[in-house]
């Protein structure tokens, strides 16, 4: 196969401008509850194309390797964060899920009551708009920055800084977070990254590799199928949610996990601070038309801060006090 000039700098005499080969565009939604919120449109030119949701925490709604899908959509589609319901588990009427949400900053998982402040599911920052969005091409990288506050009068006060890099020509997409406490009380911390993984990489022909020390069922439910855990079947009617808490194996403080699909030709494969994120969720969500995998990295599980509290295991930030969060996912073909 004849190979193609895939420098973007002002010698390259084959090219006109610069997004001929990778890009960053700036989108506005038009129509429905999505309308007017703010896209960049990423192509980074070696076959990695992604969407961040500026509107939504900066997360990624959508993703794609050599043209094949690899996050969930879910049936509400773009929701702005104009129609989000904080009461319980309203998050789910405009969860979007796409390839990955941020879930956090001060609660996560199932709703519940902490010391007396309700908190909804999975908290608020990813139905926050970001600000401070800047982006730039330089020394051969895509790098985009942003921030989201997560902070009330009277109340918890934390701000995150979020920076993605990803090489020009490249198949990876580096995340950097840092979250910090900018009030001057200790507050909660809990974060989860919630990758979600959809159709056709997700199938009943994909290998999930999740090298874990120790696997426990999150409920009753999920353990009557623990021998299938890492088992994907077709969608099925009626499917119930089954989740389950993974120990990951590390490496130098680095944990990596993976799923690939012979049949999509990709894989896929995840690297994280295992010290900074020690918790590793597995949701697996087998429904017809709600097919869906999540791979999520945290520094909490989903069973909600009043349990995190009670177990011992909540996290705190002092005033003035950071937390550094570093991911990697990179794609391959097969």
């Amino acid at each position: 196969m004849r190979q193609f000039v895939r420098s973007v700098d002002s010698m390259n005499k084959y090219i006109g401008h610069s997004s001929q080969i990778s890009s960053v565009e700036e989108h506005i939604l038009v129509g429905g509850k999505g309308n007017g919120m703010r896209l960049l449109e990423v192509r980074t030119g070696g076959g990695l194309d992604f969407t961040v949701s500026l509107d939504r925490s900066a997360d990624i709604s959508r993703l794609s390797f050599k043209g094949v899908n690899i996050g969930y959509f879910a049936p509400c589609g773009y929701v702005a964060p104009a129609f989000y319901d904080n009461k319980g588990a309203g998050f789910l009427k405009s969860f979007t899920v796409g390839f990955f949400t941020t879930c956090g900053l001060t609660a996560v998982g199932s709703p519940c009551t902490d010391e007396g402040e309700e908190l909804p599911l999975h908290g608020n920052i990813s139905n926050t708009p970001a600000e401070q969005v800047c982006y730039e091409k330089k020394d051969g990288k895509i790098i985009i920055k942003a921030t989201v506050r997560d902070a009330s009068l009277f109340g918890n006060q934390l701000l995150l800084t979020r920076t993605y890099e990803a090489k020009e020509g490249g198949n990876s997409i580096f995340i950097t977070d840092v979250c910090e406490n900018i009030g001057n009380s200790e507050s909660p911390f809990m974060t989860l990254y919630h990758f979600n993984i959809g159709y056709p990489m997700l199938s009943e022909t994909s290998v999930v590799e999740i090298p874990a020390e120790r696997v426990v069922p999150r409920d009753a439910h999920a353990a009557e199928e623990m021998v299938n855990f890492l088992k994907m079947e077709k969608p099925q009617p009626g499917f119930v949610e089954r989740c389950y808490y993974h120990t990951v194996k590390s490496e130098n403080g680095i944990s990596k996990v993976g799923i690939s699909n012979p049949d999509a030709g990709v894989k896929m494969t995840m690297e994280y601070d295992s010290n900074a994120l020690p918790e590793f969720t597995e949701w697996k969500m087998m429904g017809e038309y709600e097919y869906v995998l999540g791979l999520e990295p945290g520094n909490c599980t989903a069973d909600g801060r009043d349990v995190m509290r009670r177990e011992g295991k909540l996290k705190f930030l002092k005033p003035g006090e950071r937390a550094t969060h570093r991911i990697k996912i990179t794609f391959e073909e097969m």
